[in-house]
């Protein structure tokens, strides 16, 4: 009888410990990344990023429902609920709700759209690096005054026309940058306090005094976003440009590999690859370029480092005559004698050198042949928007925030000699098939000897 009652008072404190387990296990987590170099766990430099968040941080993912970016993106970003409680995440599906998708500036499924303190970013790529450094604008905050020069028909920041860069410049104001028109002309010159100048696809010829405010704004260290246009040479911008030790090719730019994209005119040119380079680093969406011009750099000239953010392909060349077929349909075709250059093309140039101004480490400009794919009429091609807020994250040195090393799995390769591969293909062609009927042989003359 003992036995029997000790046997149930030791199979009910079973019960009782196990259910003692069970309710510790809802209130105290316990989670141990045993990965090599812990790549399933969040980095240090994202903890401490997390650590300036104060308050809830609310994450918006507009991604459809059957795509199946849903339990991705949930899954990435429970690393950081992790060790971020109040960073709440919540879908919206875009093919339900446009509107809303519209209004938050959303053009790509499964673009994140990160909130906190009423500071906005939005995201296209989903790596740790690009989400903590968005994170970490959020954080750094701080009006940043960007001005645009004005007065020579330049695409106008404010302006809704199809030209104008309203859409994208209303995006960039909301991550803490303000747009500021300067007419150099008119005014004393580059506002003393500006992060940026952008001159974007002046329509007339400067002044000479506007000219010489920017000459001297980048012999003082500032920064400069250039967007060209074909055919815009004769603008007085011929002293700038010796400054940057740039030339604008003549002509259009064409490139027949649009055409595996389903554009069939060449002069629009659409990008899938790009050169090496901090703005183009992990970014693999397909930009469209309407109108482009090729780019050179001034052979001999070391005061600038140049590195190419925009190149087109093999099968293009810089059109110096008109860009539609000719009569009777004829396809237009490269002409050498009318300097007309085979591709590949630069269009796009980040120059880098170290600042004159005491105060500041790297001087940054960037040159682009094309001020359309910024345009209310163009942004929502592909990663257009995506690749500015990129070019201007750079020249605002949002770049430099986090830089996380690479934690890949070490296996994930596998390195042979000549001596291994012949070993392995001997294994597995030869040696491996000789074994398996070696084994059939034999055991098919143990059966026949019972």
């Amino acid at each position: 009888m003992r036995e029997r009652v000790a046997a149930w008072l030791h199979a009910l404190l079973l019960l009782v410990g196990a259910a003692c387990l069970a309710f510790l296990s809802t209130r105290h987590g316990f989670v141990a990344d045993w990965s090599a170099n812990a790549r399933a766990s969040l980095a240090p430099q994202s903890r401490a990023v997390l650590a300036q968040l104060a308050g809830p941080v609310e994450v918006t993912s507009y991604a459809t429902p059957g795509s199946g970016l849903r339990p991705i993106i949930a899954a990435f970003l429970a690393r950081y609920q992790r060790f971020k409680p109040d960073l709440a995440l919540r879908f919206v599906d875009p093919e339900q709700d446009p509107a809303a998708m519209r209004a938050a500036g959303i053009s790509v499924d499964g673009e994140l759209a990160i909130a906190w303190h009423g500071r906005k970013e939005r995201l296209v790529t989903l790596n740790e690096r690009d989400f903590t450094n968005a994170l970490q604008r959020l954080a750094r905050g701080g009006e940043r005054l960007v001005a645009f020069v004005t007065g020579d028909g330049e695409r106008r920041p404010d302006g809704q026309a199809n030209a104008d860069l309203g859409t994208f410049v209303a995006q960039l104001e909301a991550r803490g940058m303000r747009a500021v028109p300067v007419n150099l002309d008119a005014a004393a010159g580059v506002p003393q306090n500006a992060a940026l100048v952008v001159l974007a696809s002046p329509q007339a010829a400067l002044a000479p005094r506007a000219v010489t405010a920017l000459t001297d704004y980048l012999e003082r260290g500032g920064n400069l976003l250039w967007l060209t246009e074909p055919g815009r040479d004769d603008l007085g911008l011929a002293p700038l440009a010796a400054a940057l030790d740039v030339r604008v090719l003549p002509g259009t730019l064409v490139d027949a590999a649009g055409a595996a994209a389903q554009v069939p005119d060449p002069s629009f040119v659409v990008a899938t690859q790009y050169p090496q380079h901090a703005i183009t680093r992990g970014f693999d969406l397909t930009t469209l370029f309407p109108q482009a011009a090729a780019l050179a750099v001034v052979q001999g000239s070391a005061a600038w480092a140049a590195a190419p953010l925009l190149r087109s392909s093999a099968q293009s060349w810089n059109e110096t005559g008109p860009v539609a077929p000719g009569a009777g349909g004829a396809p237009i075709r490269q002409d050498p004698d009318q300097g007309e250059l085979r591709g590949p093309l630069d269009f796009g140039l980040a120059l880098t050198r170290l600042s004159p101004s005491p105060d500041k480490g790297e001087q940054r400009v960037v040159v682009i042949g094309d001020g359309d794919f910024l345009s209310n009429s163009f942004l929502g091609n592909g990663g257009n928007r995506a690749l500015g807020e990129r070019v201007f994250d750079w020249l605002l040195g949002d770049d430099a925030l986090v830089d996380l090393p690479a934690r890949g799995a070490p296996d994930r390769s596998l390195a042979l000699g000549q001596r291994g591969l012949t070993a392995l293909t001997f294994g597995f062609l030869i040696a491996l098939p000789l074994l398996l009927l070696g084994a059939g042989a034999a055991i098919a003359w143990r059966r026949r000897r019972r």
